[in-house]
């Protein structure tokens, strides 16, 4: 019964969000889409306590895909005016870690400012890569943001004085060679559980035809 509650939690987070593809190959990206690619590869959500009806922890992601970073790179091409060598360098080199790792941006908000210490000895918050399969992956890095600057407050508006932001990078592949977002998963996504309960983001994928 508990597993279908939580089958239900996580349908219920995805809906009414565009369906994303993991696919790789070549973008027709303008800097003027990278707004809309961002929408696409973000999600937030609020986890309420309803004893005491208070927000303990805001989340609001972004998966860095290959889609993602491609966008990312034409828009910082452009804002930085790279040339074409350099844009070309840095594109080969961002889309190169998406084959080593899945890459989260995210900022939160927690209870208290402690509280959203992903790296503390004993942190609130634990987070996990699942999906549909049942897959669930402990990340190999937290890296904290501690200055968040004009590129995060630009590239990721979500960002704020009052969020901790982080990178987290989970592996691809599991000791026994298994990926760790599975080729048959509908779904996959972050999820954060401690004492004040549990939340989950949700990137619902599109079946390839």
């Amino acid at each position: 019964m508990a597993r279908w509650s939580l089958l239900l939690v996580l349908l219920l987070a995805g809906c009414g969000t565009q369906a994303v593809r993991l696919d790789e190959g070549p973008r027709e990206y303008v800097a003027i889409d990278y707004e809309n690619v961002l929408q696409r590869w973000t999600r937030s959500d609020e986890l309420i306590a309803m004893s005491q009806l208070d927000n303990v922890l805001t989340v609001t992601a972004t998966y860095e895909s290959w889609d993602f970073r491609w966008a990312y790179v034409v828009r910082y091409a452009e804002d930085y005016r790279l040339s074409v060598e350099q844009r070309r360098r840095l594109l080969e080199r961002s889309l190169a870690e998406t084959r080593k790792e899945h890459q989260f941006y995210v900022a939160l908000y927690a209870q208290r400012w402690n509280f959203g210490d992903l790296n503390a000895d004993e942190p609130a918050w634990i987070v996990r890569l699942i999906d549909e399969e049942g897959n669930e992956t402990a990340p190999t890095e937290i890296e904290a943001i501690r200055r968040p600057g004009a590129i995060e407050r630009t590239y990721f508006p979500y960002t704020s004085p009052w969020r901790r932001a982080y990178r987290i990078r989970f592996p691809r592949q599991r000791a026994d060679g298994r990926p760790t977002i599975s080729d048959r998963a509908g779904w996959f996504g972050l999820r954060f559980t401690g004492a004040q309960g549990h939340q989950a983001l949700v990137w619902n994928l599109e079946r390839a035809e």
